[in-house]
């Protein structure tokens, strides 16, 4: 028997949110991401997982998301986010483990998605983690390619699936 999810609160996270967002970002790959990549890989790539980075992208635009439950929204489940990036509209989404394949993530990337269309996407594009393809296929995303995805550290990459979704 399942256990029926709690009522999520999505909202635009701002720059008091920056803690949270590393956190829950930190988790998702910590357990998520690791059922697809190697220890190592996945030491690297939440390694950039602080606060400071997302204030940053916050200041260059990006918009994020918070999914929260609880009676006063205490805990956090996950995150979307949207940004233009070299002319193409991008989006990303994580959840935690107990929040997988209950909603929350395509709660939260509608959130994404109306702010891209709001900017006048006509299209969204996301590099998929391995794991992640088939939640961005449930949420009408299609395979463009595959390859790899650069880390943040520069000199790392992760095999990615390149895809996309006309809006």
């Amino acid at each position: 028997m399942s256990v029926p999810a709690p009522p999520v609160y999505v909202h635009r996270a701002s720059a008091a949110d920056a803690g949270r967002l590393a956190a829950i970002h930190r988790e998702s790959i910590e357990t998520l991401g690791a059922q697809a990549y190697a220890p190592e890989l996945v030491a690297v790539w939440a390694r950039p997982c602080v606060p400071r980075r997302y204030l940053d992208q916050m200041e260059r635009g990006e918009r994020y998301f918070l999914a929260l439950a609880g009676a006063t929204g205490e805990e956090v489940l996950g995150f979307s986010s949207y940004r233009l990036e070299e002319g193409r509209h991008r989006t990303a989404v994580f959840v935690a483990a107990r929040a997988a394949r209950r909603g929350v993530g395509s709660t939260l990337f509608r959130a994404a998605e109306a702010e891209a269309r709001a900017a006048g996407a006509t299209e969204v594009h996301v590099d998929a983690s391995v794991g992640a393809v088939g939640f961005y296929r449930a949420v009408g995303f299609e395979e463009l390619g595959r390859g790899e995805h650069r880390l943040r550290d520069g000199r790392g990459a992760m095999a990615c699936v390149f895809m996309r979704k006309r809006l």
